[in-house]
């Protein structure tokens, strides 16, 4: 879990930042999660990892803020892709509720009641790499339709 969710981020990081800092400029955009800003139970390894990444997401920001470079993470609530049917399925299975029923319990953790779409999540990626985010550093952006709202 750690290896994927946050050695990977880091090593890429590592391989970017020298050229980022050659030219004095760049953008580091990290997929945590809404796990990685509160918990969920039967997912600790996952919670912690995501934690793990929004840190190093908010030190690299401190650490990278005089040098022209961003970091900042995206956190997607539960987003439509195979991940999450994989996890109505187990839900499914566990349980003995319908696939789209668990599917249903899912999108109703959050105030629409909906699974975020990928493009959506894409689209505040693509924010954060535009020189109009070029203000945003150390921010965790969460896309999950109300989800956790502070």
């Amino acid at each position: 879990m750690l290896a994927v969710n946050l050695e990977s981020a880091f090593l890429c990081t590592q391989a970017a930042l020298p050229g980022m800092r050659h030219i004095g400029r760049g953008r580091i955009v990290n997929i945590a999660s809404t796990a990685g800003l509160t918990g969920y139970a039967y997912v600790a390894a996952y919670c912690a990892a995501k934690h793990a990444l929004v840190g190093l997401t908010r030190a690299l920001a401190l650490e990278l803020a005089g040098a022209g470079v961003t970091v900042n993470a995206v956190c997607p609530g539960y987003t439509d892709t195979d991940l999450v049917a994989r996890a109505a399925a187990t839900i499914s299975a566990k349980t003995g509720r319908d696939v789209a029923e668990a599917k249903a319990g899912l999108a109703a953790t959050n105030p629409m009641g909906r699974l975020v779409k990928p493009e959506e999540v894409a689209a505040a990626v693509a924010w954060l790499a535009s020189p109009e985010a070029a203000a945003v550093t150390g921010q965790s952006i969460v896309v999950a339709c109300g989800e956790l709202i502070a």
